[in-house]
């Protein structure tokens, strides 16, 4: 059976662009900085590494399939399809779609087969039936080890397990975003679907880079994308990200390895998706790994944004 994400994948979205977003294609990181992010991540030992089709339009899995050419290191490879690959493209997650996008996908990346393949988004306008058949014709044609969904409710969830067998969800998942424990983490574990967390620093505000009072960074996804982090902007927050960096000091590490291990130390979750902008971003990561956390210390935690 094909191997899972470990439990830290890099993630790659800032390769070329800042995630899937057209207005962002060539921002981002460059090709030489996204080269000395997977060097360093290589040589600390991070075997598997995320992408999509859309992030930065294609130029992350082009960074990646660079890099492994000149490199000769295969790190194992998530990449997801659903978003347009420019502004006006198609999108969604039609059977014929799905196979246009997995070959230029290989293309990219240079390689003859993907680790695990991913439904970016859940497709209102297909037959889920028709999407995971897709899927389930390119794991037997080989181009494929396994499959899988992302940003999908519970409900979504429980009909692509209805038509396929998606070995894993990866989903917003972090002390800033916790509506998946209602639901979605508790139907991952008991269809045995691996659950995987993306932004598990809630897009930088878990490192503490956001303050009250104070402008964002130029360059931080503050400037660049905000959008998805207005709702953060609120005393509240800023309460729980003080009360997190008062804990983090005590325990003598970074707020952003206490907010890894709190998500890592989730009972159905499987691994994180982490994505620095930085070599040295990357440590927080490794020092979450040694840090273990009780149940009614996750709790603690949590009731931090509460």
């Amino acid at each position: 059976m094909t191997a899972l994400p470990p439990r830290i994948a890099l993630g790659c979205g800032n390769f070329g662009g800042i995630g899937s977003a057209p207005e962002l294609f060539g921002h981002g990181e460059s090709e030489e900085e996204a080269f000395a992010l997977m060097e360093d991540a290589w040589s600390n030992g991070l075997r598997w590494f995320d992408t999509a089709d859309a992030y930065g339009g294609g130029r992350s899995e082009q960074a990646i399939g660079r890099w492994i050419a000149a490199t000769g290191n295969r790190p194992q490879i998530t990449t997801k399809t659903f978003n347009p690959m420019d502004a006006g493209a198609d999108h969604g997650l039609a059977p014929e779609r799905i196979q246009r996008q997995l070959r230029t996908s290989l293309a990219r990346l240079g390689l003859d087969r993907i680790d695990l393949y991913l439904a970016h988004e859940f497709d209102p306008n297909t037959p889920l039936a028709d999407t995971m058949a897709a899927f389930r014709d390119a794991r037997e044609d080989g181009l494929v080890g396994a499959c899988g969904v992302s940003n999908f409710s519970a409900e979504q969830l429980e009909e692509a397990l209805e038509h396929g067998e998606p070995r894993l969800i990866q989903n917003e998942y972090s002390l800033l975003a916790r509506d998946d424990e209602r639901d979605v983490l508790p139907l991952s574990a008991e269809s045995r679907v691996a659950y995987e967390a993306f932004s598990p620093l809630a897009g930088g505000w878990l490192t503490g880079k956001y303050r009250r009072g104070e402008e964002p960074a130029p360059g931080s996804r503050m400037t660049l994308r905000p959008r998805p982090y207005l709702h953060l902007h609120e005393e509240r927050v800023y309460r729980g990200l003080d009360r997190l960096a008062a804990e983090a000091e005590n325990r003598a590490v970074s707020p952003a390895a206490l907010a890894l291990a709190w998500a890592l130390s989730h009972p159905h979750v499987t691994g994180v998706v982490v994505g620095p902008r930085r070599p040295d971003h990357l440590q927080p990561a490794l020092a979450a790994l040694d840090l273990e956390l009780s149940q009614d210390e996750r709790a603690e935690l949590a009731s931090f944004f509460d």
